[in-house]
């Protein structure tokens, strides 16, 4: 018999960096945590996603709460960067629309760290990165509304209520949207502006945003 050829061998896999692997986990992490929650992912789960051991998880991140920290750290970060780089000057109204669109922008490029924030501050919840982005935005929108209520003559006191009233309504839109995703989000983004703007008594027939035109 012909001697047998010998088997190629299997392209020995490279080792990642450092930084490579703790990307790896984060990103990991991030899908987990979107899917199941803080209390329903495991380390085990985490590291067998990874193939590689536990000991290297906790190596890198020191347990499953630290893990947890730096994925929603990076969420704040990034919606909140998004909110702010639109906040441009403006109108008021078109200050509104940029927020507005700045959320359901952050939603769509980014729905499973919007429902890592969401989950980690449900609503009705005092407490967490959820509530402190709404609040930090929230604080920028009472500054603007100050000035029109002065401009118009309104008590500038309630400007504070009334930024609370308008942020929350487009936290609830966008949490109702990660998962309806219909209508699209300039008809979402438009109607909201138009309720919140014009109110139920003065909305328009056929509502539109104009930071598009």
């Amino acid at each position: 018999m012909p001697p047998r050829e010998p088997r190629p061998k299997k392209p020995a896999r490279s080792r990642m960096t450092a930084a490579e692997r703790r990307e790896q986990l984060i990103e990991i992490a991030r899908t987990v945590f979107s899917e199941k929650g803080f209390d329903g992912v495991s380390v085990e789960e985490i590291a067998a996603r990874a193939e590689v051991s536990k000991p290297v998880v906790y190596e890198h991140f020191g347990g499953k709460e630290g893990l947890y920290a730096v994925v929603v750290d990076r969420e704040v970060r990034q919606l909140l960067g998004m909110v702010r780089e639109a906040l441009t000057s403006g109108t008021p109204r078109l200050l509104l629309e940029q927020a507005a669109f700045a959320l359901l922008d952050y939603i769509e490029e980014s729905p499973e760290g919007f429902r890592i924030l969401v989950r980690d501050s449900p609503l009705g919840s005092a407490s967490g990165s959820y509530v402190s982005i709404m609040s930090d935005i929230a604080t920028r929108v009472e500054f603007i509304l100050v000035d029109e209520f002065k401009r118009r003559g309104f008590d500038a006191k309630t400007a504070p209520m009334y930024s609370q009233m308008l942020v929350g309504m487009v936290g609830t839109t966008g949490q109702w949207w990660l998962d309806a995703r219909k209508p699209g989000k300039e008809v979402v983004a438009a109607n909201l502006v138009n309720l919140a703007w014009n109110g139920l008594s003065g909305l328009e027939s056929k509502p539109g945003l104009r930071i598009t035109d």
